[in-house]
């Protein structure tokens, strides 16, 4: 992971894709293990907010129990400006798209939770804005009001414009046409993040 912007409260990192933030669910460690191993005299190093295994991109982590708290508070009230780039599948008929959809955990193949546009679900809003179309591809950024589990990928997905090589929620016959050009991964990337 390479280190994007450090000071004496904070951390910031370009998380790479595959590896998750944390352990759990038969994974021994993650992100936060690991840098905790790394730096050891830290007294206190914790994740601000979490990003899918698959994702890579921008990861911050706290340095001080008092930063984490008005970081988690920030996130909280959507004050973060959090910016992803994705590769979904089909051409954008308009240049900017706004999703409002509640989301709901549900079980998915062989027992994975999946999130799923439900009328009970929690209030979700990805606001996409196409920034290339190819023959059948449109490179998009995608803006989060929001932070659900998977939000992008479950929203683009909800459109018919599910993300490249999404396993989970993606499309198996669109994403073939992608492996001989070398992709093997989830194309989203959290591109930037900003917050005062």
């Amino acid at each position: 992971s390479a280190i994007l912007y450090e000071d004496d409260r904070m951390l910031v990192i370009d998380k790479p894709s595959g590896l998750a933030v944390h352990g759990g669910s038969g994974i021994a460690y993650g992100v936060i293990e690991a840098l905790r191993l790394m730096r050891p005299r830290a007294q206190f190093l914790d994740l601000a907010h979490r990003l899918d295994r698959e994702t890579s991109g921008c990861l911050v982590l706290a340095k001080r129990r008092s930063t984490l708290r008005a970081l988690h508070a920030r996130f909280r009230e959507g004050e973060v400006d959090k910016r992803c780039l994705a590769l979904v599948h089909g051409v954008f008929d308009k240049k900017t798209r706004r999703v409002e959809a509640p989301l709901r955990p549900e079980s998915g193949k062989g027992g994975d939770r999946v999130m799923r546009v439900h009328p009970d679900g929690q209030a979700a809003r990805t606001d996409f804005r196409c920034l290339q179309s190819y023959d059948s591809w449109s490179l998009v950024e995608a803006v989060l009001h929001t932070g659900r589990m998977h939000q992008i990928r479950a929203h683009a997905a909800s459109i018919g414009h599910p993300v490249a090589m999404d396993r989970r929620y993606g499309s198996t016959t669109a994403d073939r046409e992608l492996r001989p050009l070398g992709l093997r991964r989830l194309f989203l990337h959290a591109a930037s993040l900003a917050f005062e």
